[in-house]
């Protein structure tokens, strides 16, 4: 199975051409505070969050974390991760109460999860604004209808919908992080760092070429991670790599203000705005993105 990573991760860095320095915005998002996944032995939700949180004061980056509020009734040691988020002065989104996947509900229960989520954002936000909405499994509907009316309803409670053009799987790592941690085995550790940074070099070349290619520039890119205990043990190297790219670290706010983020400029689908609808919709081929998550359920089995 080491071998499987490094191997992997040597195709990764292979595919990866070199990037062109350039003033490329991104916003970071955070999903499934205050707990992602399994936490390896020693780690709790707080320090994993503070881990993050310093990363980003490091890198002066702000960025959005999205919450599911049941996971301070299934840990809820966990509840005070979210005021940490909020201490370092970073904001609050909604991502559902039980991240709830749209596909497999009515619009009617959905909105209801949603809504559930509202009171503990009102008191962790207060005055400042927390109306975007992060859709589960990036789902937004098993039909054409069922998106159209959940985009109805969204704009009636006031969200925004926040889109996902910069991803490279990094929810996968953090389970078999966990494991790893727990067998102490270090080469397993060292092997998923390399595959998660090849990961995110492949991921960001092939964002800006389909970028390029789809809409003739590069846009600001939405990228999504996850507040797990491995997306913290790499936070710090993540966004050095970003920063030797030339990336300027914007809000989510500042990012969607362009215009491939209007909702309209891609058809209705089963995922939010992404440059892959954005070529599908002008017929623009695209390759394979690069970057793959599969194997990784295995490690430190």
């Amino acid at each position: 199975m080491r071998g499987l990573l490094l191997g992997l991760a040597a195709s990764l860095c292979a595919w990866s051409a070199p990037l062109a320095a350039g003033a490329l915005e991104i916003a970071l998002t955070f999903d499934d505070l205050p707990a992602h996944a399994a936490l390896p032995p020693g780690e709790t939700r707080v320090g994993v969050t503070a881990r993050i949180v310093a990363a980003l004061a490091d890198a002066k980056a702000p960025a959005m974390g999205f919450i599911n509020g049941v996971q301070t009734e299934r840990e809820p040691d966990s509840t005070a991760a979210l005021a940490v988020w909020r201490a370092a002065g970073q904001p609050l989104a909604n991502h559902t109460w039980s991240h709830m996947r749209l596909d497999d509900h009515s619009v009617a229960t959905f909105e209801a999860d949603i809504a559930r989520n509202e009171p503990m954002l009102q008191r962790l936000m207060g005055d400042e604004d927390w109306r975007w909405l992060r859709y589960p499994y990036l789902a937004e509907g098993k039909t054409a209808e069922q998106h159209a009316e959940a985009r109805r309803m969204l704009a009636r409670r006031g969200y925004r919908v926040a889109g996902v053009t910069l991803d490279f799987g990094d929810w996968a790592y953090n389970d078999p992080y966990a494991r790893c941690a727990a067998k102490g085995d270090s080469a397993a550790i060292a092997a998923l760092e390399a595959r998660y940074m090849a990961a995110a070099e492949t991921s960001l070349t092939y964002a800006r070429t389909l970028s390029k290619a789809a809409v003739g520039r590069e846009i600001p890119l939405v990228l999504l991670l996850h507040a797990g205990a491995f997306d913290a043990r790499m936070a710090q190297r993540l966004l050095a790599f970003y920063r030797d790219q030339g990336v300027r670290f914007v809000t989510l706010e500042q990012a969607t203000r362009d215009a491939f983020y209007a909702p309209d400029v891609t058809p209705a689908g089963k995922t939010p705005t992404t440059l892959e609808n954005a070529a599908k919709a002008k017929g623009v081929a695209f390759g394979p993105q690069g970057w793959s998550v599969a194997g990784l359920d295995q490690v430190c089995r």
